[in-house]
């Protein structure tokens, strides 16, 4: 078998909303994710704010929220909010980084979170501590012969252009990213190779349809136009980086969820090929193709859809496509026309169950083979170098009373992907790099837990914010170290 190139790049990837903590330290303004808590019967996030008659609120956090008019996001003193301290990667990162360099990365998937530079992301002040702690995390990185791969954009908007223009349904949007990401090439161009513009950009797409709900037309309205505002944003920020250096490469990053249909009535196999052209190809084309596909116009028309595009847009978005093409992978989805009451659910992606294979008890479907279906389906349409940025399992992990930390499970689940992606560049597809999710735990995205571990070391902090925030390595640790040091060769 194929094994992995020699130039492949091992790595593992947090995000700041995550990781970083240090909410409201060193001038750093609040981002939407700082106004996140947790419902503690049902682990859903919930939005505090404050409406225009001052009453405490909350908003079911579902991708697709909008503020009432006159409102403004404010933390309550009575809520946890598992963002504000993470687990405080900002005042420990040389530590994670050394441990980082001990098990072999090459390669560190970090986001910058734009109001640790721009506090409100209106003002052209930027704040310099935020921008000299970034200096100091690539320095780091670049010292321990680990090169940064950068996303621009993790799901942490300022508040303050959320509460004035409505986020990223306002035009307006694009020029706050263009000055936004121009200054971060400029300012770490010698520091930076890879960049990312928007994690998971397609989303937005993929939450509407989760659990089987029917949004209305507005919401997707809402939903396209988002998109387009970004695509657009993104395609500046590639011209603005090859401008500012040819070297400098920026992808796209994916939700990779393969879709597969439940049967082979003719309506499944039609509804999976609809689920693909919405839920990857809409997003995936028109960042590697340059221009919206095809069946767009029955996707608008589905919702009576009509976007704010200029012909200045569409050209911007076929000068602006991407180097490479990244993406998460976790799990597949089945889809199927027929009424079934047997659903489930993972990073937030919705199906019925499909029988051939387990899942995991937050609803994850362990599919190895998905990841090498998605990546050859990818890269067989855009030939586009390509790199893993995501993938893991999160689960509970105990220490022991000698502090050791045994979890088998995640090693065969790593493991089996990691197979599975061989054979992948084996079947010609250019895979250059690996970056494991979660390689240090963080707060999880949906559900606000740190008890959904990811991470090969350990970080003690529980759900409720008690804990000292010390790192243990558990024993993928080691396996992953081992993985490193043969590029892949051993893998069992």
């Amino acid at each position: 078998m194929t094994r992995f190139p020699k130039t492949f790049l091992w790595g593992g990837a947090i995000s700041a909303h995550q990781a970083e903590g240090a909410w409201n330290e060193d001038g750093r303004g609040p981002a939407i994710r700082d106004f996140m808590t947790v419902d503690p019967q049902t682990r859903k996030r919930l939005l505090t704010y404050v409406n225009k008659e001052g009453k405490k609120c909350f908003l079911a956090y579902d991708h697709g929220e909008t503020l009432p008019e006159g409102a403004h996001f404010e933390a309550f003193d009575d809520r946890y909010y598992p963002d504000h301290e993470a687990v405080d990667f900002y005042h420990h990162y040389k530590d994670d980084i050394a441990l980082f360099k001990e098990m072999g990365f090459s390669v560190f998937r970090m986001s910058i979170s734009w109001s640790r530079i721009f506090p409100d992301g209106e003002g052209q002040e930027t704040n310099e501590t935020g921008v000299e702690f970034y200096h100091k995390v690539f320095a780091e990185l670049n010292a321990a012969g680990i090169k940064p791969l950068v996303t621009l954009w993790h799901d942490d908007t300022p508040a303050l252009l959320e509460e004035k223009y409505g986020g990223w349904q306002s035009r307006k949007m694009i020029d706050f990213y263009d000055r936004y990401s121009t200054f971060c090439f400029k300012e770490y161009a010698n520091e930076v190779a890879f960049w990312l513009t928007f994690n998971e950009i397609n989303n937005i797409l993929m939450f509407l349809d989760m659990f089987g709900s029917q949004p209305s037309d507005v919401k997707y309205q809402e939903a396209y136009q988002e998109l387009h505002y970004k695509f657009t944003a993104s395609a500046h920020a590639v011209r603005t980086a090859h401008a500012i250096d040819p070297s400098i490469k920026v992808g796209c990053m994916i939700c990779g969820v393969p879709f597969y249909p439940s049967t082979d009535d003719p309506n499944d196999i039609l509804l999976n090929h609809y689920t693909w052209e919405k839920g990857i190809w809409y997003s995936s084309d028109v960042m590697c193709k340059g221009k919206y596909p095809s069946f767009s116009k029955r996707l608008w028309k589905e919702h009576d859809v009509h976007l704010d595009m200029t012909e200045e847009d569409l050209k911007d978005i076929r000068d602006g496509t991407v180097d490479f093409y990244s993406c998460s992978y976790y799990m597949s989805s089945s889809v199927t026309t027929h009424v079934s009451n047997d659903l489930v659910s993972g990073n937030f992606a919705a199906g019925v169950r499909n029988k051939y294979l387990e899942y995991s008890q937050w609803g994850w479907a362990f599919d190895p083979k998905g990841i090498r279906f998605f990546l050859e389906s990818i890269y067989g349409r855009y030939e586009l170098p390509m790199m893993i940025v995501e993938n893991g399992l999160g689960a509970v992990d105990k220490v022991e009373e000698d502090g050791s930390i045994h979890d088998p499970y995640r090693i065969n689940y790593l493991r089996d992907h990691l197979k599975e992606m061989a054979i992948a560049i084996e079947d010609g597809v250019d895979l250059f790099g690996y970056t494991s999710w979660g390689c240090i735990d963080v707060v999880s995205a949906g559900s606000g837990e740190m008890k959904k571990r990811y991470g090969f070391i350990y970080v003690d902090k529980n759900d409720d914010g008690s804990g000292t925030f010390s790192r243990r390595k558990k024993d993928s640790f080691y396996w992953y170290k081992k993985v490193i040091a043969t590029n892949g060769e051993a893998l069992d």
